[in-house]
């Protein structure tokens, strides 16, 4: 049975169940109605007429003239005609017998007395006749009424019942099969696809259910391939970490070990059956190489590991495996968020790298070292060509030579900064840390370069107090870091301008900074002014250097302990900053 002919049949039923009580109802009401107009009708027009002819009686004195008597008549012949109840009839045939005694021709006075007393008893007797029959319909349509009563409350309480129990169980046929779809639609929800729903019948439920076991049929089919096939590119996946030369670790969201390859193996001197499932936290106490390696903080230097018969050196990367999640318990609406589902570390093996890098490093400090003599002896046999004890010199050669003199002073910085360089990728880099006063290295800057500063006529303006607290620096390497800033500082300001150098204190550091009213640099390329070789692009006015200032610059301040950074705007300037703690 359809669900459609099941709701017409169940709201039917609602229907005639209506119609009966209301039926029911009506049936013992006009029944009721019926009596109590049969009452009003018989008895009450009696006793009406009753008190008519006993008024007419009272009201007039006997004899009674003709208009009287009409009357009297008249009421008479209405209760002749409404005779109902038993014995009424006789009452009013003796009450039409006295009341002709009362009216006869030549009748004395005597006998009409007699005669009206005859009348009086006559009408008492009708009263009483039908005062008695109303008693008796009274009560008769009292019991109708109690009977009415009792009939109406059976019939409704059967409705109520009825009514009631069809409330409870008819939302039951179309409740319970959708209560019985929504178990299993969250059944598939939690991949539970061997979900099957049963319905006996030939109603849409029925046919519904049909459907959806032949989809649930087609989930669990879709799943066991799926299954399948992941297993497969498990499988698939796991080979091909293990034919990887770079060792790589992978945990889960608990800290165990998910994989290991055979070079991650044989670095941590592990075997991948022993170790998977492990416990890391477990294995980090026995073995100090995976402590290192998973207590890593994003350490961007080489770990140096002994392998292969020799140090080598591995470069440590750390990935955090982020998975999608479906959230929809807080308003219903589904969102996608993310969690941690672990962690895997990289180990990649940089050694040919890192010793073809020795290699250059060492072959740029031999070349740069090698060219400072001859250089030197340059600038020697240039000095001496200057004194006029040995010749005098045209205006030509003049011009000549001290090009000469400015190329070599390049050559000269260039190998310096190279040979800083090479100690700092070495790691043979010296400090030689003193307390100093910030003024004072300012002030040994400035002296370095005021020849410059005199020569384009810029004014060099510093800006500190006098009792700023000391530094503990290196004060050679500082001093180069700031006469390197005034150098660049001189270089792209314009004549007759002025550099601005301040040193102030900040919390527990002291902040050094170099300020000119140049031109400003590009932001596009500030972020890579302290990389090495980068050069901010000119337009030919100003020679650039080796593009390694910066970069040595910024090795010198995080060395000591501090940062370095820029600050410039187009058209506003630059200002060049580093920063150094408070010494204790």
């Amino acid at each position: 049975m359809k669900i459609k002919t099941k709701l017409r049949l169940g709201f039917g039923f609602l229907f005639v169940v209506v119609i009966f009580f209301g039926a029911i109802s009506l049936y013992y009401m006009n029944k009721i109605s019926v009596s109590s107009k049969v009452i009003l009708k018989d008895n009450y027009e009696s006793l009406r007429y009753a008190r008519e002819m006993r008024t007419i009686l009272d009201d007039n004195e006997l004899p009674l003239s003709e208009k009287i008597t009409a009357k009297f008549a008249t009421q008479l012949d209405l209760e002749k005609k409404n005779v109902t109840e038993k014995g009424e009839g006789v009452a009013v045939a003796a009450l039409a017998a006295a009341y002709g005694q009362l009216t006869a021709p030549g009748a004395d006075l005597a006998s009409q007395r007699l005669a009206l007393k005859k009348v009086h008893l006559q009408l008492r007797v009708i009263d009483d006749v039908n005062m008695q029959a109303i008693v008796r319909k009274n009560d008769a349509a009292q019991l109708s009424v109690e009977k009415a009563a009792t009939y109406l409350i059976f019939a409704a309480s059967l409705c109520f019942i009825v009514l009631f129990s069809f409330s409870i169980n008819f939302p039951g046929f179309v409740a319970n099969p959708l209560k019985e779809f929504s178990e299993a639609i969250k059944a598939i929800g939690r991949k539970n696809y061997k979900q099957r729903l049963e319905f006996k019948g030939n109603d849409e439920f029925s046919e519904l259910a049909e459907e959806f076991n032949a989809m649930t049929a087609q989930l669990n089919k879709w799943e066991n391939s799926n299954l399948a096939k992941l297993q497969s590119e498990k499988l698939r996946i796991e080979a091909i970490i293990g034919q990887m030369q770079d060792a790589i670790i992978g945990l889960n969201e608990k800290k165990e070990i998910l994989f290991l390859n055979q070079v991650a193996g044989q670095l941590l001197n592990m075997n991948e059956k022993d170790v998977v499932g492990a416990g890391a936290l477990g294995l980090m106490k026995k073995n100090d190489l995976l402590s290192s390696i998973i207590q890593s903080k994003g350490n961007t230097k080489p770990m140096k590991i002994y392998a292969d018969g020799k140090e080598s050196y591995f470069k440590l990367e750390r990935r955090e495996i982020i998975v999608p999640v479906l959230d929809d318990q807080l308003d219903k609406v589904i969102r996608e968020s993310g969690k941690t589902a672990g962690e895997v570390y990289v180990l990649k093996n940089v050694t040919e790298y890192k010793e073809l890098d020795e290699a250059k490093t060492n072959f740029i400090a031999t070349v740069s070292h090698e060219l400072k003599t001859p250089i030197s002896s340059i600038k020697m046999s240039l000095k001496l060509l200057d004194d006029e004890r040995i010749g005098n010199m045209n205006d030509e050669q003049k011009e000549l030579v001290q090009h000469i003199k400015e190329d070599c002073g390049r050559l000269l910085k260039i190998t310096g900064e190279l040979l800083d360089l090479s100690q700092v990728e070495t790691g043979n880099l010296q400090l030689n840390f003193v307390k100093s006063d910030p003024r004072k290295v300012a002030v040994y800057a400035m002296d370095t370069v005021r020849l410059q500063a005199e020569q384009k006529e810029i004014e060099l303006e510093l800006i500190s107090r006098n009792d700023l607290p000391k530094v503990n620096v290196d004060t050679e390497k500082t001093a180069w870091v700031l006469v390197n800033f005034l150098s660049n500082a001189l270089r792209y300001s314009s004549q007759k301008s002025k550099v601005v150098i301040q040193i102030i204190e900040i919390g527990s550091n002291i902040e050094f900074s170099v300020r000119d009213f140049g031109k400003g640099i590009d932001e596009q390329y500030q972020k890579r002014l302290f990389e090495r070789y980068f050069q901010v692009p000119t337009d030919g006015n100003n020679k650039s250097g080796s593009g390694l200032g910066l970069a040595i610059s910024k090795d010198f301040i995080e060395a000591e302990g501090g940062k370095i950074w820029v600050e410039s705007e187009i058209g506003e300037g630059s200002k060049f900053c580093f920063m150094l703690p408070i010494a204790e």
